[in-house]
């Protein structure tokens, strides 16, 4: 920049935060200030982080500096403006771009083999309530429920972390047929009627495929004027007393099921002992009992 007059500069500037340091000046006894502004077609791209003491971009003197946010490419002017009469208005002013490194690509999972544990925290599942609408929770939470009974007119369940080698559906049947009453349903898929004002009376669970064995069912179902009802099991069914009742509380998750409890299902029932297929009767003399030896 020249000397002994005001001097000024455009300079364009990407998208991105810059550092403008005040390098050097020729007069380091009574240096000219910079003076920092966006051009006006770009005043409402680029910001200044200023010192919490000062209230303009305006840099004083060598070795200080200052940052700039630009949203949006634009135009900066540099205005070197001397600080006395017949003082010097050349000074280096330099501009660096600021930057935090290019994002590492994402690291995906490897695929889960079939021994490995499977996340169940994201399963969840959504129930139409009538009066309120689609209500959202978490594995184990009620919808409507002991405290909040309220009709549920429809159901989706979402889990994620599935595992791609294990089945779910699930069925509903409401008190008026209607085109999803019967109708096995996917993840993901809603199963019932919304605005009806038809709530479900019936409820079927199903788990399938080869990874079934190692998983269930488990939660509770209100239906009304009913105690809670307690489901577990790879299929569920459940319902009201007389089949009428509708539904308006439940609780579901899906759980793993330990090597004791499925062992425990696998081994059969002690039988007793089968007796000997020969028999021998003694028949009694009058007045005395009959007896048999087996």
């Amino acid at each position: 920049m020249q000397r002994d007059k005001q001097q000024q500069q455009t300079v364009a500037i990407n998208r991105g935060l810059f550092l403008v340091r005040y390098a050097t000046a020729e007069d380091e006894q009574n240096p000219p200030k910079i003076l920092l502004a966006p051009d006006p077609d770009s005043t409402d791209d680029i910001n200044f982080l200023l010192h919490p003491d000062h209230k303009e971009a305006v840099l004083w003197q060598p070795d200080t500096c200052l940052v700039i946010r630009a949203t949006a490419a634009g135009k900066l002017s540099v205005h070197v403006i001397p600080t006395r009469n017949g003082g010097s208005a050349a000074a280096t002013v330099r501009i660096e771009p600021l930057n935090q490194g290019k994002a590492a690509p994402l690291q995906f999972p490897r695929k889960k083999q079939a021994n490995t544990p499977y996340d169940l925290g994201d399963f969840s599942i959504l129930g139409h309530v009538t009066g309120i609408g689609d209500v959202t929770v978490n594995a184990n939470e009620w919808i409507a429920g002991p405290s909040a009974p309220s009709r549920i007119e429809g159901i989706s369940l979402e889990w994620p972390g599935k595992p791609s080698n294990l089945g779910i559906h699930y069925m509903v049947k409401t008190a008026k047929p209607q085109t999803t009453t019967g109708r096995k349903m996917g993840l993901g898929s809603f199963a019932g009627t919304r605005g009806k004002a038809m709530p479900i009376i019936g409820l079927t669970l199903e788990l399938s495929g080869p990874e079934s064995a190692n998983f269930q069912f488990a939660g509770e179902a209100i239906f009304l004027g009913s105690p809670v009802a307690r489901m577990t099991g790879k299929r569920v069914v459940v319902s009201g007393p007389t089949g009428r009742e509708p539904l308006v509380g439940l609780r579901l998750g899906v759980e793993k099921v330990t090597v004791s409890a499925r062992a425990a299902k696998s081994v059969p029932p002690n039988k007793p002992r089968q007796p000997e297929s020969r028999v021998r009767v003694f028949r009694s003399r009058p007045k005395q009992i009959q007896s048999a030896t087996i």
